[in-house]
């Protein structure tokens, strides 16, 4: 099976990496990809934004299945332009993708299919928000109601900044503030039938304890032995197999990954909000234990054919990912710091690209999160401590990490708690 990633990030670099270990795949391309791609695949130079140019890439190098991993490309219908070639993808049709691309819709839909979620509003005006405001109380949890790259959320006890965070967004969504720890679930779809992946927890704020501005993700890691041990076929009858029913009953049918991030509150599972692709990090441990072969799931997946394969099997252990960013994330970011230790931490982790660049050479930062190093262990805390040892061998100009990535104590060190 010759196979094809979309997408530059370290999201893309982990599949790719997980692609490449599947023996019925013979090859693994990637486009745009990055440096660390490109020791697992071949890359190709291609906007990921454009559905011909990624369906025409596809059909040049003899794809059999198209892996489209951001968000925007998915939103944007890259996958529809694959479909239309006749060529298998795993990725959401792009009116399928707006359960990431609008909180509105996917909020709308988590109501007619009855998944539990928090209360909230969908509001245009400063008025409409100062409503639901009042109504809600605080903390207040505002959302950007388009993409914004996992940075579009405020959680708030200052009335003013939650304003100002909508003022800046334009719709909004305010909702009800959920408490308790934060896990994410992921879900492969194939429109009717789905599977479960082992659930992760992922550490969103900049700053040590949960302090500082929302990130992408600053680390995570698997599995969360704390966590319910029927948590992820809760999920899959409360919230997955509702939503893909509601989602074909629209005409829309789901394929992909549902990512499902949670609230494990007092009176059970909360869904905070569906994306419509793998996350980042968070998927990044759970890669590193898993099983079955990535490549026989997503092509069943694609193809409509999930029940025809085993459920996927994780082995014993533990994973854990660490990131290391830039100067001035999330605000901004620095290009061009000279990266070194890769190869040394290389040795004893897995050092997974997301924002570097080639310059003459030399090893650069290319944007806000510039590299995840994944460890395994027997458990958490041997995971935790290869992977922090590992890190400690790269070095760069304004380089910033966290130092309590699957801390003790887990479950509430980075929960839903007002951070």
């Amino acid at each position: 099976m010759r196979t094809l990633v979309i997408g530059t990030g370290g999201r893309e670099h982990a599949l790719a990496l997980a692609l490449s270990l599947d023996p019925t795949v013979t090859e693994v391309h990637a486009a745009p990809g990055n440096p660390g791609i490109a020791a697992v695949a071949t890359l190709h130079d291609v906007d990921a934004m454009s559905g011909p140019a990624v369906a025409g890439l596809a059909a040049s190098i003899g794809a059999d299945l198209v892996v489209v991993g951001p968000e925007a490309p998915l939103v944007a219908g890259v996958a529809d332009a694959v479909r239309e070639q006749g060529i298998a993808v795993f990725g959401p049709s792009g009116a399928a993708a707006q359960l990431e691309g609008s909180k509105a819709f996917s909020k709308d839909v988590m109501a007619a299919a009855g998944v539990p979620t928090a209360r909230s509003f969908t509001c245009d005006t400063e008025a409409d928000v100062e409503a639901a405001f009042d109504e809600l109380g605080a903390p207040y949890v505002v959302k950007d109601d388009a993409l914004a790259a996992g940075k579009g959320v405020v959680v708030t006890r200052d009335r003013e900044e939650a304003l100002a965070h909508a003022r800046a967004c334009g719709r909004v969504v305010v909702e009800e503030f959920l408490d308790g720890p934060e896990v994410s679930l992921f879900a492969i779809c194939d429109g009717t039938t789905a599977y479960p992946l082992q659930p992760a927890q992922d550490f969103k704020r900049i700053h040590d304890g949960g302090r500082g501005p929302n990130t992408g993700g600053m680390g995570s890691y698997t599995p969360l032995t704390w966590a319910q041990p029927d948590l992820a076929d809760v999920v899959m009858e409360q919230v997955v197999g509702p939503t893909l029913a509601e989602m074909r009953r629209r005409g829309t049918p789901f394929v992909g990954c549902l990512y499902v991030g949670l609230a494990l509150t007092a009176s059970g599972p909360r869904v905070i909000e569906f994306n419509v692709r793998f996350g980042d990090p968070d998927i990044q441990p759970v890669l590193a234990v898993l099983e079955s072969p990535l490549g026989v799931l997503l092509a069943a997946a694609a193809s409509g054919t999930l029940a025809d394969v085993p459920a996927p099997a994780f082995r014993d252990g533990a994973a854990v990912t660490v990131v290391l960013a830039s100067a001035g994330y999330p605000e901004s970011s620095s290009k061009g710091d000279v990266i070194t230790g890769v190869e040394t931490a290389a040795e004893t982790a897995d050092v997974i690209h997301a924002g570097t660049a080639l310059v003459e050479g030399s090893l650069v930062t290319a944007g806000g999160r510039v590299l995840a190093v994944r460890a395994t262990g027997a458990d958490v805390a041997s995971a935790r401590a290869a992977a922090y040892a590992a890190a400690d061998h790269i070095t760069f100009d304004g380089l910033q990490r966290r130092s309590d990535i699957a801390a003790e104590p887990l479950g509430v060190v980075e929960g839903a708690s007002l951070r």
